[in-house]
């Protein structure tokens, strides 16, 4: 017999059935004959710090977030990562053996990640980066392309003084481009990013030009469902490099899989058919 508990993790969010993160971790929990469960939890706000609170008496040793509850997680925590304040979100939770919580945001190293493992020959220095959407995934996808070295960025949203606000943020590296002409400023960029809710399954078409898209521009688009969007199958069709969103969604959950159960996990292909079975 022994007293090791068997380490428990979570994703928090309302609504939860849609995650797909329960299937990638029992993935990984079967391929590294790990010890664990990582459960799907229905959180409503008015709900969101009690759980929180009591996850680790129950034996949880992290958990992670998506939305609603993104913001209101970083408030709830005793700690963050500087990446987590600059996003102004978080995505992993941690809970220590010293009773704090610790918050983390490790959207934009998925992205990263993403990027580099879908278009190898990416780097930081191949030119600007254009993206699409002001909200939560956009900050993460800024952090994280400044934090790399991106040294210039055009920025378009819809409502733009969204995109005014991450300017204000995120500092001069930031151009922002009014919406309509969201087109002219995909011309000029050799990284071209969605992270609009555009193109999803039922959301809005994407409906932005893209006759500029030049053959070896990087094009990457976070919705993941379709995997290959109008956004994508057009920049294909123009000879450009494209990375689709599954990946941002896999390598994200790395950092916390490691934390709580003990091995890094590699997002390979058998990773992408258990969750696309």
């Amino acid at each position: 017999m022994t007293d090791r508990k068997i380490p428990l993790a979570g994703v928090l969010g309302h609504p939860i059935v849609q995650s797909k993160s329960p299937r990638l971790f029992a993935h990984w929990l079967k391929t590294y004959d790990r010890p664990g469960y990582y459960i799907p939890i229905d959180v409503s706000e008015g709900d969101l710090e009690r759980v929180i609170r009591t996850m680790p008496q129950m034996g949880f040793v992290g958990c992670n977030v998506t939305a609603p509850h993104k913001v209101a997680v970083l408030e709830i925590a005793d700690l963050a990562t500087d990446r987590a304040t600059l996003i102004g979100a978080a995505n992993t939770l941690i809970f220590r053996k010293d009773g704090k919580i610790h918050a983390d945001n490790t959207d934009g190293y998925g992205f990263i990640a993403n990027l580099k493992q879908g278009a190898p020959g990416w780097a930081p220095s191949i030119g600007p980066a254009a993206v699409l959407g002001a909200g939560g995934a956009a900050r993460a996808v800024i952090a994280s392309l400044i934090d790399v070295g991106v040294q210039e960025i055009f920025l378009s949203n819809r409502t733009r003084p969204n995109a005014e606000a991450l300017k204000s943020a995120f500092g001069s590296k930031i151009t922002v481009v009014d919406w309509v002409q969201a087109g002219n400023m995909i011309e000029e960029a050799a990284t071209v990013v969605n992270t609009t809710s555009l193109g999803m399954q039922g959301k809005p078409e994407f409906r932005i030009p893209l006759d500029g898209l030049r053959r070896g521009t990087v094009v990457t688009d976070l919705v993941y469902a379709p995997l290959k969007t109008r956004l994508l199958a057009e920049a294909e069709d123009a000879g450009c490099v494209v990375v689709d969103g599954l990946g941002m969604l896999l390598h994200q959950a790395v950092p916390g899989f490691e934390r709580w159960f003990g091995v890094r996990p590699e997002v390979d292909v058998n990773t992408r058919a258990a969750i696309l079975s």
